[in-house]
């Protein structure tokens, strides 16, 4: 088959499939996963804009310019791909490989779907199709494995039936309120001044020691010695700032900053129902070996965050939140565990850090609480050189 056909078919079988989608979605209610804000011109006022930060912008014109990397980690994660698929390396600017060229017709065509089936809104996206592919599988897969025997008993319930279980049990507010007391109540947490941890963490089979400092009001940096040098994560209580030895320092924006300033929230348990416009008990789910209530809090002009609740205990054993891009939600999934009582609050000695791309699990084994944390701690370097940060 030569080239046309093949890219005949392919274009042939994304309209397959995002018209069985429409239709789907269509017929479906929607889950709210952005919050107030599902269209992109409220996020541009004050900033600058792509094309004038970056060479060669089209389709993405008008688009902050500090949403460019996360959206570009939008389409790699969705299409399971890096930057050289599309890109020249060291001249991304350069329209030299047909992917580059096919991605910006694909996102046009995004673009015309949300808008011509959705009022704009951004039901549609990479991920919907790609699913980690390069390019979308347009066969339906063989059974693997034997078919349970049945639908489901919530299907043949009816929808009523599964909106009814979806909302049974305690209302969201009151699982927040069971979760400040779960952890030591309000008085104790507003004790919390500081907090020094001393651990591992570990991930691609590697485990390394990690120092975390967090001080009150908001400040937290993170120290993972690797072997060539310390990488750092930190964030001040109004910049946040990512550092390695060797590396230009990079600043945080947008999503990045939101992420940093909810963990460096010593008293986040108690902050949660002030962050939340709304907030609504979306059933149960199952979290390693616990069953779990999800509440969804809705956030102005950013995107929601899930909490998963431990039934028994109370305790916060997942948090789900999202970074905005251009294109579509990247998720940072946060599973709690190893909790442990420190001067009368529980916190937890074990987290495991989730993204499309990168998974990580930090384990500590030492915990000092309300210690001196000096300010010039969490500074922030002008500059980073071969043995690490430099003020």
């Amino acid at each position: 088959m030569n080239a046309k056909w093949s890219d005949v078919l392919a274009m042939t079988a994304f309209l397959l499939i995002f018209g069985f989608m429409i239709a789907a979605a269509k017929a479906q209610p929607r889950i709210a996963t952005q919050g107030p804000h599902t269209q992109a011109p409220s996020f541009a006022a004050g900033r600058k804009k792509a094309e004038e930060q970056f060479k060669n912008i089209q389709v993405l014109k008008g688009v902050p310019a500090d949403q460019i990397f996360p959206t570009m980690q939008f389409i790699a994660a969705s299409l399971g791909v890096e930057c050289e698929f599309c890109h020249v390396q060291n001249a991304f600017e350069k329209d030299d490989k047909k992917t580059k060229q096919t991605a910006r017709k694909m996102i046009e065509m995004m673009f015309a779907i949300n808008k011509d089936n959705f009022e704009g809104h951004r039901e549609v996206t990479c991920y919907s199709c790609h699913r980690g592919r390069s390019a979308p599988q347009a066969t339906p897969a063989v059974m693997t494995e034997e078919p349970k025997e049945g639908p489901p008993k919530e299907a043949m319930a009816g929808p009523k039936a599964a909106e009814a279980k979806e909302h049974a049990g305690p209302t969201a507010e009151q699982l927040l309120d069971k979760y400040v007391q779960a952890v030591g109540g309000a008085a104790a947490i507003d004790k919390v001044t500081s907090r020094v941890m001393k651990g591992t963490i570990a991930f691609d089979d590697k485990s390394l020691p990690i120092d975390i400092y967090s001080k009150d009001p908001g400040k937290r940096i993170s120290f993972a010695h690797m072997p060539d040098g310390d990488s750092i994560t930190a964030f001040n209580g109004h910049e946040g700032w990512l550092a390695a030895s060797g590396q230009p320092l990079r600043e945080m924006h947008g999503s990045d900053l939101d992420g940093a300033s909810i963990d460096a929230d010593l008293h986040l348990a108690a902050h949660l129902k002030s962050m939340f416009s709304d907030m609504q008990l979306h059933g149960t789910e199952t979290v390693g070996d616990h069953e779990a209530y999800v509440v969804v809090g809705q956030r102005e002009w950013k995107p929601p965050i899930w909490l998963y609740f431990d039934q028994q205990s109370g305790l916060l054993i997942r948090l789900l939140r999202f970074g905005d891009t251009a294109l579509g939600l990247l998720p940072t999934q946060i599973d709690y565990a190893d909790y442990r009582d420190i001067h009368g609050v529980k916190v937890p000695y074990r987290w495991t850090l989730a993204r499309p791309s990168a998974r990580f699990t930090i384990q500590v084994n030492d915990i000092q609480q309300n210690v001196p944390v000096d300010d010039e701690k969490f500074a922030k370097p002008a500059t980073v050189g071969p043995k690490g940060p430099a003020k």
